[in-house]
């Protein structure tokens, strides 16, 4: 997908006025235009419209620590909270269950919020801080319209204590490359099985466009990353995931590959019904699950431990520095997997932080 097809667009009154809202609206001529307020009860979560964007001024916090569990190791990622929802429609993804209203909520204060994040960066210069949009909204599957990377890769590529990372499933990247920008940018991309790219990843690019889109950028200049999250225990798994490392392999320089994190499908119990009803051929809810210390179906730790140590092997085979990384595991599980672990979140922060300075200093 290059351009997301909108087929209305909703502009609450006071959002009106802003130059991101004047500008979107520029861009989508023709489209539907409604103005009006959204209330949580018109939430439908078997209905979520991802064809309507919803223009709306923010109210909250811009920079968010991701909502990690302390049960758990977490890499103390930030989260820049500039959208909510996703045009793709992936039938494992947790948005499905986790936003109380639908439609792509789209926050056109940005470059005020912007200001107030930048700000705290500044006022944090001993630390590194690593930023990224892609946790509750894809990073660049609506770039074309919002135009994000303009507004905000020119202010974190010139700090020299943060990076930002944009993920994504698309391969829309002509914005960002058209930038004179690459330092302290990382260009990331979600990556499964050819299998569950095609069967469940649905509306995002082919895995091979995605990595010969990472490909362009590595070439271009950038520092890349890859997320294999989550990953699904499915028929021929092993040939399947190796098919993905193979492909890495071929359009790849893994010398500039700051890090690749694995975690395996979990969900929230109430993301079942959804995906049952709304992605009938789904085959992501096959495996064997129990309940995890943080109230999240998950596999059994066994079967985590299979996953992980399989793609942990077949990725160091093909390179060994690759600042490979858990999403949300325990010390034993780390342990058990890599035959290391950090410990805990701030260890995982260092390792991670580590990456940061080897590829940016």
């Amino acid at each position: 997908m290059e351009t997301v097809k909108i087929r209305k667009v909703i502009v609450e009154p006071e959002a009106y006025n802003y130059p991101f809202t004047q500008n979107v609206l520029k861009k989508l001529k023709g489209i539907q235009i409604e103005t009006g307020k959204i209330f949580d009860s018109e939430y439908m979560p078997y209905n979520p419209q991802k064809d309507v964007l919803h223009l709306l001024v923010y109210k909250g916090d811009f920079l968010k620590p991701c909502p990690g569990t302390k049960e758990y190791i977490c890499c103390k990622y930030q989260i820049l909270n500039i959208a909510a929802n996703c045009p793709l429609d992936c039938s494992y993804c947790i948005l499905q269950a986790y936003f109380n209203q639908p439609y792509l909520r789209v926050f056109v204060n940005i470059k005020e919020g912007l200001e107030r994040v930048i700000k705290e960066i500044d006022s944090k210069k001993d630390e590194i801080l690593r930023i990224g949009t892609g946790e509750f909204t894809d990073s660049l599957a609506l770039d074309p319209i919002t135009e994000w990377s303009d507004i905000l890769v020119p202010h974190f590529s010139v700090r020299k204590n943060v990076i930002l990372e944009l993920k994504t499933k698309t391969a829309n990247i002509k914005r960002v490359l058209s930038l004179p920008y690459r330092e302290r940018i990382v260009m990331s991309w979600s990556l499964n099985s050819p299998f569950i790219c095609s069967h469940e990843e649905h509306r995002a690019v082919s895995l091979r466009k995605r990595i010969e889109a990472a490909a362009v950028c590595q070439r271009e200049g950038f520092i890349t990353g890859f997320h294999f999250d989550p990953l699904i225990v499915h028929k021929n798994w092993k040939e399947e995931y190796l098919r993905t490392i193979e492909l890495m392999d071929k359009y790849l320089d893994p010398s500039k590959i700051i890090w690749i994190s694995l975690g395996s499908f979990r969900y929230m119990p109430e993301l079942k019904n959804i995906i049952l009803r709304r992605h009938k051929k789904s085959i992501v809810l096959n495996g064997e699950f129990i309940r995890g210390i943080d109230g999240k179906m998950r596999y059994f730790k066994p079967i985590r431990i299979e996953l992980y140590s399989y793609m942990y092997e077949n990725l160091t085979k093909w390179y060994n520095d690759l600042g490979i990384y858990l999403c949300m595991e325990s010390d034993d599980v780390w342990s058990e997997s890599f035959g290391w672990s950090p410990k805990n979140s701030e260890g995982l922060k260092k390792f991670l932080d580590s990456r940061v300075v080897k590829f940016y200093g």
